[in-house]
C-alpha cells in the first residue's frame, strides 16, 4: 500500500525564513496546497492590482499542482481570502481565466491577512495515485 501520506515540494522560504509549513500535502487522492499569497523572487509581493497579485498567486498554485503530478483541472476546492471586497471583480476575472472549464467549488471572504498583500488562495485537488483506479 502507497504511503498514505506524502510531503510534495520544498520547504517554503519567505525572506530567508523557512516557514513551518509543507507547501502541499498528498493523503490519497486528494492533495491539498497551502494558502499561496503572491511572491515575487522569494518575498511577499505587496504592490501591485489585483490582479498581477492573483496571477502571481495561480501561476504558484500551477507550479505546486505539477509537483504533485496535478493539473489545476483537477482542483475540486478553492477557497479565497481577500483583503478589500473592491478587489471581488477583479480577482474573479482572473481566476476565470485559470478556471474556464467546470471551475472548482470556491469560498471566499474578506479578512485581514497575515502578510500585507490582497489575497491568499487554497486549494484541494483530486487525482488517484498510478495504479489505483477509482471504483
Amino acid at each position: 500500500m502507497p504511503n498514505c501520506k506524502t510531503v510534495i515540494g520544498e520547504p517554503l522560504v519567505i525572506a530567508g525564513r523557512t516557514l513551518s509549513l509543507s507547501r502541499a500535502i498528498r493523503a490519497g487522492d486528494h492533495v491539498y496546497l497551502t494558502g499561496q499569497i503572491p511572491m515575487k523572487n522569494g518575498v511577499p509581493m505587496t504592490d501591485g492590482s489585483i490582479e498581477d497579485q492573483t496571477r502571481a498567486v495561480l501561476d504558484a498554485i500551477t507550479e505546486t499542482l505539477a509537483l504533485a503530478a496535478c493539473a489545476r483541472s483537477d482542483v475540486v476546492k478553492a477557497m479565497i481570502w481577500l483583503r478589500d471586497r473592491a478587489d471581488f471583480a477583479g480577482f474573479n476575472a482572473v481566476y476565470g481565466e485559470y478556471f474556464p472549464i467546470d471551475p472548482p467549488a470556491r469560498s471566499a471572504v474578506v479578512s485581514e491577512l497575515l502578510v500585507d498583500c490582497r489575497v491568499e488562495i487554497e486549494v484541494v485537488a483530486w487525482r488517484p495515485l498510478p495504479g489505483t483506479a477509482p471504483q
